[in-house]
């Protein structure tokens, strides 16, 4: 793919659709809502005492919230399943943790690095080095250049024998001309932070089973997991899990669903001919670029509310005086979910189509693979909702977010987990801007990726410690799949 300016990817609309809580009680109708919590001491879980506090709702404003909104401990409303944590041994908790924090400096140091480093899809070369010579200094054995992506790579270890396979994605790639704007450092170093900190659990008490750590490029564009995913790379695991960043709540999560998204690529093919003295033996490739851009205008207005598309025009060498020959569009089509992406798709190729037969222009389209609308395995949702509630004080929800995500294909083929951390930022500064990319290198990021991480990786070892909590995440995972294909 022609590694182009588009930004298709990952959570530029976070926490912007539907809002509402974990226990799927309505929020408030005001802006503004109080609530009372209890204080949550973030390593012991004891309860100190009840206070008032105050938080906005995440969809009515992408930044982190007032001045007065500092970091604090905040805790979610009374757990609605079994507590999680009851049935997870103090000596795990201490393990994964003590782990984490051991790392906290040197995943610190790794992702400052890759965020001075930015690389866009397909060109994670630095980054792709950095990260495998660390996994290879923690005892996993990697795979380099995996499975015919220059810039992938595996990392894995076995314990024992027979267990399950915990998977974990890595992502790396950089937004071309505004760097690191959606945190993908932090998402690569909570990778190798789970990974490493399961794998010491499994060590340190004798569990059977494999870690598995993906460093997948291109998803803000490209779709690299759905590349992946096509040769193999998921095939061996039971169950995948990541974290992402966004703006929100201080001390907020979620594990909302994202829409499906489809990139299409078009080329218009015209002929040139002087603009002041024979224009008429000319083609405008420019002026079908227009003609279908003015299409897709005109059909926004029978577009429902929960579909988007967004395009822009490139060329070469134009010259005001020559009739253009070549244009070529970038588009992306997204829907809420694979079967409405499909036909929504149809009506902008429509649109492309129409304005090559309108200009004499010859047409050539090339659909990338598409990005399905993110499934969360309720089950491994409501387990780490509760562990980083209870441990840590963390509020979260089931806000869906307009954003795509090429997690959303492995989601498809087995359980999953993508939660979403806030982040602090600016106001107007989120996903996808350059106040994120600072935002993204800032210690308080830093500190909130560390703890979603040791809910990621205590939630992660679950999946391969207790065989019954396992059998509930593959049951709702089936019973799922039998509802979509319906």
């Amino acid at each position: 793919m022609d590694p182009s300016p588009s930004t298709v990817g990952c959570f530029g609309g976070m926490f912007k659709r539907r809002k509402h809580r974990r226990d799927k009680k309505p929020l408030p109708t005001s802006a503004e809502k109080t609530v009372t919590v209890n204080s949550v001491s973030e390593h012991s879980g004891a309860t100190v005492g009840q206070h008032q506090c105050s938080y906005f709702s995440p969809a009515c404003n992408f930044a982190y919230g007032n001045a007065k909104d500092a970091w604090r401990e905040i805790e979610v409303p009374p757990s609605y399943t079994a507590t999680e944590l009851s049935s997870m041994s103090p000596e795990v908790l201490q393990t994964v943790e003590t782990t984490l924090d051991g790392l906290n400096a040197s995943l610190r140091e790794l992702s400052l690095e890759i965020h001075s480093h930015p690389e866009i899809m397909f060109e994670e070369r630095h980054t792709h080095d950095l990260l495998t010579a660390f996994m290879s200094t923690h005892g996993f054995k990697v795979t380099r250049h995996y499975l015919g992506l220059e810039t992938a790579w595996r990392a894995e270890f076995t314990n024992g024998s027979g267990g399950r396979v915990l998977g974990i994605n890595s992502e790396m790639d950089a937004l071309r001309g505004i760097g690191h704007a959606c945190g993908h450092n932090l998402i690569a170093i909570s990778g190798v932070g789970v990974a490493i900190a399961v794998k010491k659990a499994l060590e340190t008490h004798n569990v059977p089973g494999k870690v598995v750590l993906l460093g997948t490029p291109a998803e803000e564009g490209g779709a690299g997991k759905a590349i992946l995913l096509e040769r193999g790379g998921y095939a061996d695991m039971d169950a995948c899990i990541m974290c992402h960043p966004g703006p929100g709540l201080p001390r907020s999560i979620s594990v909302g669903t994202t829409i499906a998204m489809q990139e299409i690529e078009i080329e218009y093919y015209g002929h040139s001919a002087h603009a002041g003295a024979a224009p008429w033996e000319g083609t405008n490739a420019l002026d079908a670029a227009f003609l279908a851009y003015s299409g897709i205008s005109v059909l926004r207005q029978q577009m429902k509310p929960d579909h988007r598309i967004h395009g822009i025009v490139l060329g070469k060498d134009w010259s005001s005086n020559v009739i253009p020959d070549y244009a070529k569009m970038l588009w992306g089509v997204r829907a809420p979910n694979w079967n409405e992406l499909q036909a929504f798709v149809k009506r902008a190729i429509a649109c492309f189509e129409g304005a090559a037969l309108a200009t004499s222009c010859t047409l050539k389209i090339k659909a990338d693979l598409p990005y399905f609308d993110l499934h969360q395995n309720h089950i491994l949702a409501d387990a780490f909702a509760d562990i980083v509630g209870q441990r840590y004080g963390v509020l979260t929800t089931t806000t869906d977010s307009t954003a795509s995500t090429d997690f959303g294909n492995i989601s498809y083929a087995l359980p999953s987990l993508h939660p979403v951390f806030a982040i602090p930022t600016q106001p107007n500064g989120g996903n996808h801007t350059p106040a994120f990319a600072a935002a993204a290198a800032t210690e308080q990021a830093h500190a909130a990726t560390i703890m979603v991480s040791k809910g990621l990786a205590l939630t992660g070892f679950k999946i391969l410690e207790d065989a019954i909590f396992f059998k509930e995440v593959r049951g709702a995972f089936d019973t799922w799949k039998e509802g979509s294909s319906e």
